[in-house]
């Protein structure tokens, strides 16, 4: 049986970062398509890392309203959704924002959202997300949740896929050397880094592959090797139509 989970873990990018470049957010759309076979696919917002403000909503609804989908929302500080499993088993996508990973992942759990969203994964449901959206699929990464101005090791992520991870790699000046020294002395297990643009895309708990909306961005694998750090680029696929 073919493969059905898919995570989609940007470092940065889509409508939020990019409104006049839509192709990671055409390609969660794209992804999403697949399991709906029929019909517009259904693409649902967890803004919980922003605290669900208004207008971070309203950029999505804004952006994803043009794409051809149907784009929903699910709010657990405003909750009108008894049954969380079965609202994400009617959904074909589950987009999440960027903002605070320790408190969503605290909301998450509260709720038994985490739950859901297993549930959700494991039918085919594809996740994807940038900064707070790529570090809460996988057990640990490297956040500024606890203090804006200092990054720090994050651990209790949801666990769906091994490893830590960095979004940001490029965009955030302290992102890059924080990851390599945490990932470096141990505080970090061994993972991957994403530069703004670049999205990792899971098939299960493999990488598939690397895509991105920038010619030039760019993901790598970063794990101890050999006593050493090692930081490996690895192979991207540009979405766009390259110049020239």
């Amino acid at each position: 049986m073919a493969e059905r989970r898919r995570i989609v873990a940007m470092g940065g990018g889509g409508y939020s970062m990019e409104p006049d470049n839509p192709l990671l957010d055409r390609f969660v759309v794209e992804l999403a398509r697949g399991r709906r076979r029929h019909g517009r696919p259904t693409v649902c917002y967890l803004g919980t890392a922003g605290g669900e403000q208004e207008r971070f909503s309203g950029m999505f609804f804004r952006a994803y309203s043009q794409l051809d989908c149907r784009p929903v929302e699910l709010s657990l500080f405003w909750r009108e959704v008894r049954d969380l499993r079965g609202f994400l088993l009617d959904c074909d996508a589950v987009l999440v924002g960027g903002g605070n990973t320790a408190n969503l992942l605290a909301i998450w759990r509260l709720h038994g959202l985490d739950q859901a969203l297993r549930a959700a994964w494991e039918d085919g449901v594809v996740l994807a997300g940038w900064s707070a959206g790529m570090l809460c699929w996988f057990e640990a990464g490297v956040t500024d949740s606890f203090d804006l101005a200092r990054l720090a090791p994050l651990h209790g992520g949801l666990g769906f896929l091994p490893g830590s991870a960095c979004p940001h790699y490029d965009g955030e000046p302290g992102r890059r050397p924080t990851y390599r020294r945490l990932v470096g002395d141990g505080t970090l297990p061994a993972g991957y880094a994403a530069d703004d643009g670049a999205a990792l895309v899971f098939h299960g708990t493999g990488l598939a592959e690397v895509v991105t909306s920038r010619p030039a961005a760019r993901a790598f694998r970063v794990e101890p090797r050999d006593g050493r750090l090692a930081e490996t680029a690895l192979a991207t696929r540009f979405l766009g139509t390259a110049p020239g």
